[in-house]
């Protein structure tokens, strides 16, 4: 902890910036450390040398971290500590190394002897508070870069995600499904595992099932991956997936070669096409994306152009809400147009190819081809910025399968994409999508049609279930649809959907449905209508659904309590009417094993059903259920869901509930003395874990080398120390490492470092085993101190100058502030005295 006047100082050198700014232009050579403070006042002066100072850190202009330094009037530098580094691409390895060095202390000016990496020069600019480390590569290499480097040596580590679903009932047979997924690391190259057991049920298929539909090695290259071994062939890489026809392709042994953004980093681009807003006033915009605030920024009177550089990468619609004096004034549906895969025009071409065998691996699929050669190949072309190309071929089970696709932004609120797609000996595809914003709302066309044999076909999910098609159709189906949707107001919208099948199910249906936001009894209320007239099916008694459906969800009584209720009438499954009616209650809890449940009662011509849901969560695993009584036929039914994840990494591991969604994790353990504690884990990377005492795990993100800070949770932080508040990773997909965090019980210790006369001593370390501080020019000192370890050490450079132990009894003590007094510097502490013996009186 740094005192507090340093940011004073830091201050005070902000407001005569102005004075130094008209020397610094006066020439080009750096200047001394003493001609850049002559603009500064005496007083400003003492809190510039010798005290710590918060500084930028440069190689050759590219950012290396933010840090703490101390400079001397001999034109020298000591580093302290970098700080945050979080959007630098200088390798971990690189930056340790230049904090080694500066930590020695070194000369500014032109580098003499001892030149590490062909260092030439050490920089301090006073005005932009900016360290400069000039080499002999300052003008090389002057290419931004481009992609992440992967961790020096690469990583270890494996990662193992279990999850087990379940589902059955009176009537039914007990069905489910157990996934184990698992990647691990071994050097540079990462691996996959995925494993499924499978028993649908039913007359159909009764069988336990399972099968590995992957278990490869795979190496990340700048813009490509290669992968080796037994996978399920697919194009990965592609911006735009293109569709084929028939059964998917089955697991082969192969090579697999194409088009990778794993290593891309993710600069901050703004949006080819702008998005503008137009105030009366000082206002704010806000951006939804899914019904989530993704960004917010204020804007002037006028016509402005949004600041689209913070928002993710992709070609997606967002809200963008004018806000003028807390009042919503205007809201309209923009398009954001950041095709983050191809920042590069000059690199048009995409592409994903794969060569192998078919061949089956601990399945028992009984239809899975095996022995045959397999190939494919899949390529997407950039035309032009708004137009995507796309064709593929492969074959499969010794049947060719081809495909194409054309994706057209015409403008910013329209666009089309359109498949064809063939397969041999099993039929011809089409569909077309399109798309049209017009400011306050929206019109989505679609259009399929296929003629086919679906005769001894099944799909196949992507967490790697197959499920047989049980509707078997020989012949020619389509379906057309077109839906609009239109916001009368901030509070009211309407929707409709008119479509047309035919094959197996076959008509004409529309949809119209009425929201509206309001607010009753004092509490925020969602209202829907909802008038509709559907096809006829089996489970309609062969007539047309006709009905209607009024619903209200409100939120009533206590904070993350709700209510929601509906009426309407439907045709019966007998071709009758059915009028129905429901009631839901739904409860969100906290610092709890159940994270929400809820209860629902509905009533219809049958009878009563009822239903129940929970979702739970503890320290190993995570997951819902839910059970539901038929006012149909009074049966019971219900189903279960687990996930958890095991994780291995340096001879250590962890059960954790928490989802590796990033590919890589850190197992840490938390020491502490002190009770009822809360942490989390804040990765710089994106992301937040509540961390508590024992074994932890923490998701982080792979390839991007970055660090996690550790922090107390909540706004009440206790008088603790955390050790270390930071670490850092470089981690491959699938690597896991372990670090270790001590949470100490300190206090706060004030006082005040003299010489023997009495004078006061600036510019020294004062060290604990908890932190460390700096003397002020009055030397007065303020720290962190481990209760538990009461000493003090005193440095000059790596000089032990004297020590303390301190006796927190007998000094003065005020709301866990230890005041010590002046504490005398001679070199017989370091003998053996205590800091008791020289507290002020």
């Amino acid at each position: 902890m740094f005192p507090m006047t340093s940011i004073a100082a830091a201050l005070a050198l902000l407001f005569c910036a102005g004075a130094l700014a008209a020397g610094t232009a006066e020439g080009t050579t750096p200047r001394s450390l003493l001609s850049q403070a002559k603009g500064l006042p005496a007083d400003f002066e003492e809190h510039f040398f010798d005290v710590p100072l918060a500084v930028r850190v440069e190689l050759d202009q590219e950012f290396v971290s933010e840090a703490m330094i101390v400079l001397t009037r001999d034109d020298r530098l000591t580093l302290l500590d970098f700080t945050d580094h979080d959007g630098s691409v200088i390798k971990d390895e690189e930056r340790d190394h230049w904090a080694d060095y500066l930590k020695q202390g070194v000369a500014l000016g032109a580098c003499a002897s001892n030149c590490p990496s062909g260092l030439m020069a050490v920089h301090y600019n006073l005005e932009n508070s900016t360290v400069s480390l000039l080499t002999e590569n300052a003008e090389r290499d002057a290419q931004e870069q481009r992609y992440y480097f992967l961790p020096t040596g690469g990583s270890t580590g494996l990662i193992v995600r279990n999850q087990l679903n379940l589902s059955g009932g009176e009537g039914q047979d007990l069905g489910g499904r157990f996934g184990v997924d698992a990647s691990s690391s071994l050097g540079l190259w990462s691996q996959t595992l995925n494993m499924q057991f499978s028993r649908l049920g039913g007359p159909d298929d009764d069988d336990l099932n399972h099968a590995v539909y992957a278990l490869y090695t795979q190496r990340e290259l700048e813009g490509n991956f290669l992968r080796l071994g037994y996978f399920t062939p697919n194009a990965e890489g592609l911006t735009r997936q293109l569709r084929t026809f028939g059964a998917s392709p089955d697991t082969a042994v192969g090579v697999m070669y194409g088009s990778s953004d794993s290593l891309v980093i993710s600069n901050a681009k703004p949006a080819v096409y702008p998005i503008y807003v137009t105030a009366s006033r000082q206002a704010s915009v806000e951006i939804y994306r899914n019904g989530l605030l993704i960004n917010t920024q204020p804007v002037g009177s006028g016509l402005h152009s949004l600041d689209t550089r913070p928002l993710p990468g992709g070609i997606y619609e967002v809200e963008v809400r004018l806000v003028e004096d807390g009042q919503i004034t205007s809201t309209t549906q923009e398009l954001v147009y950041k095709p983050n895969n191809w920042r590069n025009h000059d690199e048009r071409w995409r592409y994903n190819l794969f060569a192998g065998q078919e061949s089956k691996l601990l399945s028992n699929f009984d239809e899975q081809s095996s022995g045959s050669p397999t190939a494919g190949v899949s390529l997407n072309y950039l035309a032009h910025p708004r137009v995507v190309l796309g064709v593929s071929g492969r074959q499969v089970k010794d049947n060719m399968q081809y495909g194409t696709s054309f994706d057209w932004t015409l403008a910013d609120q329209a666009s089309l994409y359109a498949n064809v797609y063939w397969t041999e000996k099993y039929g011809t595809g089409l569909d077309f999508n399109g798309l049209y914003n017009y400011g306050l709302g929206s019109v989505v066309f679609n259009h399929t049609r296929s003629w086919l044999d679906t005769r001894n076909t099944y799909e196949t999910l992507p967490d790697g279930t197959r499920i047989r098609q049980r509707d078997v159709f020989i012949g020619q189906t389509s379906n057309s649809s077109i839906s609009v949707n239109h916001r009368l107001s901030n509070l009211r919208s309407i929707n409709a959907r008119l479509f047309y099948s035919e094959g197996n199910n076959e008509g004409v249906g529309l949809d119209l449905g009425w929201t509206e936001r309001t607010h009753l009894f004092g509490n925020d209320a969602n209202w829907r209508v909802s008038v509709f007239d559907r096809p006829a099916s089996f489970a309609t008694g062969e007539q047309r659904n006709r009905g209607v459906d009024l619903s209200i969800s409100l939120a009533l009584g206590a904070p993350g309590e709700q209510w929601s209720a509906s009426i309407g009438t439907r045709t019966s499954r007998d071709g009758t009417r059915d009028n129905n009616a429901s009631l839901t209650y739904r409860k969100d809890l906290q610092d709890h094993l159940l994270q929400s449940v809820s209860a629902t009662t509905t009533t219809d011509t049958y009878g009563i059903g009822l239903s129940g849901m929970a979702s739970f969560e503890n320290e190993y695993v995570n997951g819902d259920g839910y059970l539901q009584r038929s006012s149909f036929n009074d049966d019971l039914s219900g189903g279960l869901n687990l996930d958890s994840t095991f994780a291995v990494g340096q001879q250590k591991m962890v059960m954790t509930s928490q989802y590796h969604g990033n590919g890589s994790g850190l197992i840490v353990d938390v020491e502490t003395d002190v009770d009822d504690i809360a942490l989390r884990a804040d990765d710089l990377s994106g992301g937040s874990t509540a961390l508590r005492p024992g074994r932890n795990f923490i998701p982080i993100t792979a390839y991007k080398g970055s660090s996690v800070s550790f922090d107390f949770d909540g706004n009440h932080a206790p008088s603790a120390s955390i050790q270390p508040p930071r670490t850092r990773y470089h981690l491959n997909k699938g690597g896991v490492e372990y670090r270790k965090i001590s949470v100490m019980q300190t206090v706060t210790v004030l006082g005040r470092l003299v010489d023997p006369q009495g004078k006061p001593l600036k510019g020294l370390h004062v060290i604990n085993h908890a932190t460390r501080g700096v003397s002020e020019v009055d030397g007065f000192f303020s720290l962190e101190m481990n209760a538990s370890s009461p000493t003090l050490e005193v440095r000059r450079n790596n000089q032990l100058l004297c020590q303390f132990r301190l006796d927190p009894s007998k000094a003065r003590s005020e709301n866990n502030l230890l005041m010590i007094g002046d504490l005398r510097c001679t070199p017989d502490t370091l003998a053996e005295s205590t800091a008791t013996e020289q507290i002020a009186g």
